[in-house]
């Protein structure tokens, strides 16, 4: 499955908000986006919890914050 990465570190608000918004506009549904950004967006957990993504985080010993986005598969049956 392919990974499109966005490396959003030390970018001003709300250019690290945009360019996601412009990367989940082009994911397919078997992409994965892998987002790395230096604090946790949770402004962008509400948006993908509510616009049908699933998303998975991890702080790297760093402190950059790597978030893996998928489309949230549709339920079976």
């Amino acid at each position: 499955m392919p990974e499109i990465e966005l490396d959003v570190r030390y970018l001003d608000p709300p250019e690290p908000m945009e360019r996601a918004i412009d990367a989940l506009d082009r994911l397919k549904p078997e992409d994965t986006l892998r987002m790395l950004i230096h604090r946790e967006p949770h402004p962008l957990y509400q948006m993908l919890r509510e616009s049908g993504y699933t998303y998975k985080v991890e702080q790297q010993p760093d402190y950059t914050y790597v978030i893996l986005i998928r489309l949230r598969p549709p339920p079976a049956g």
